[in-house]
């Protein structure tokens, strides 16, 4: 049974309930139509021993009886007794002994050498003649002679009801399941072929197969999508690595040659210091993420001043804007307070204030703003740029993504934190934990403004 596919399991099962159902309709049935047929046929034997009197006549001096009283009974064996009980007319069957006493309209059963006789009599007077009796005698045989031949009917059309029940089940069955067939089909293909392109491509329905299948493709366009991402993130990570790995192999080589002057021997011990550092913050925020995204990385909530918080990051970000005669232009009311992870808050502000200088024009303004709403606090950063082109603002979130790619983390005066390109996966992340949201609008050569919004109060089990 276990071997045996789900339709072939499910056609079984159906066939099965449909037999039993139509065996226990066809006894109901034929028990009642046996019922109905025995009552048909007292009626009949009634009626038939009634109307043999329209038969019988008394002329001159002479009991006559029409030929036509043997056809009147159809089954029924009619005979006809004067008063005094003596038969004078008619037929009995052989089989049937044991006659018993005349008795007016009432019928009467009679088990004669193993078989069962209905018996009705009834008494007339004619005319000149006196009383007649008319004795009616019927085998129920004769309504079980049709009962038999519904039976048989059955019988034979039984099998062929019951196969085509079966043959028109699985088709319909077939049918229903064919999503499913597909289903297992192009997973064994995508096994096999390690084809994430690959789709049912089933017809819209409404029903639960077709909602499978329909989220089954649903699943493989996010693994897919998922895989090309964890794709192009190791390339990615690789790429970041690559570069101030080569330069601590080659700086260190250089250190440890014995003509190294101990001016360039300590030159070089600063270059690797700085790309080690380098590498170290790039692995710290790539585990960070890692975290947060499988619902790993704990948040601390608690009442914060946002307000302070984003004049803080400001002015840390002071130093990195003056290099590129950046002005950090603040709108931040006091007072402003949410619950919040305050560590992921100062990260937020960090991120977007370093993205903001980053690519920033030389020389020009960066606008950091808050303001105060019933439910939530809303905010942006923005800049006046080299903008991000249209085609870009959906990926920008994705990790390594840069609008730019001249601008890279080797870059240290124009990228001195977020050159890796994990600021912003990192922004994304850190407002939806905290049931916020933001907005990105920007225009090439004129600038980015990043605006956003948190709820002031959130429930711990929010966090993601």
């Amino acid at each position: 049974m276990k071997q045996m596919s789900v339709k072939k399991r499910i056609t079984l099962w159906y066939t099965a309930f449909i037999t039993g159902f139509v065996l226990v309709s066809l006894f109901l049935v034929l028990f009642l139509a046996n019922g109905r047929l025995l009552s048909g046929a007292k009626t009949h034997l009634k009626d038939t021993v009634r109307n043999s009197f329209l038969e019988i006549e008394y002329e001159q001096g002479v009991l006559e009886f029409d030929d036509d009283i043997n056809y009147l009974g159809e089954g029924v064996y009619l005979s006809v007794y004067n008063s005094d009980g003596a038969l004078i007319y008619g037929r009995i069957p052989s089989t049937f002994h044991g006659a018993p006493v005349l008795i007016m309209d009432q019928l009467q059963q009679v088990h004669s050498q193993g078989q069962q006789w209905y018996v009705y009599d009834s008494c007339q007077t004619v005319s000149g003649y006196g009383t007649v009796w008319v004795r009616g005698i019927l085998s129920p045989s004769a309504a079980d002679s049709s009962l038999r031949t519904i039976v048989l009917c059955s019988l034979i059309l039984f099998p062929f009801f019951i196969l085509l029940t079966a043959a028109v089940g699985y088709s319909i069955i077939r049918r229903a399941l064919l999503p499913l067939e597909k289903m297992t089909g192009t997973a064994e293909r995508i096994s096999t072929s390690e084809d994430l392109s690959l789709r049912l491509n089933i017809p819209p329905g409404t029903d639960e197969v077709h909602r499978l299948a329909h989220t089954f493709d649903g699943m493989m366009d996010r693994l897919q999508t998922s895989f090309e991402s964890e794709k192009q993130f190791n390339s990615d990570v690789s790429h970041e690595l690559r570069t101030p790995l080569s330069v601590i192999l080659s700086q260190s080589e250089y250190g440890l040659l014995p003509e190294t002057l101990p001016e360039e021997r300590m030159q070089a011990l600063t270059v690797i210091h700085a790309q080690a550092k380098q590498m170290s913050a790039l692995i710290s925020q790539l585990l960070m993420l890692a975290r947060a995204e499988s619902s790993r990385l704990a948040l601390h909530p608690e009442t914060v001043d946002l307000s302070m918080l984003a004049e803080l990051v400001c002015e840390g970000h002071a130093d990195a804007a003056k290099k590129r005669r950046i002005l950090i232009h603040t709108d931040l009311p006091d007072g402003l307070f949410l619950t919040a992870d305050e560590t992921m808050m100062i990260r937020f502000f960090d991120n977007l204030i370093a993205n903001a200088v980053t690519y920033g024009k030389e020389g020009g303004n960066i606008y950091v703003s808050l303001s105060d709403g019933a439910d939530l606090i809303s905010g942006s950063v923005r800049d006046d740029g080299i903008g991000i082109p249209p085609e870009s603002l959906d990926k920008i979130w994705n990790r390594f993504y840069q609008a730019d790619p001249s601008l890279s983390s080797s870059d240290s005066d124009r990228a001195p934190k977020s050159g890796c390109g994990l600021g912003l996966s990192m922004v994304r992340w850190i407002v939806k934990a905290h049931g916020g949201q933001i907005h990105v609008s920007s225009a090439v050569g004129r600038g980015t403004e990043f605006s956003f919004s948190f709820p002031k109060h959130f429930l711990k089990n929010e966090i993601l």
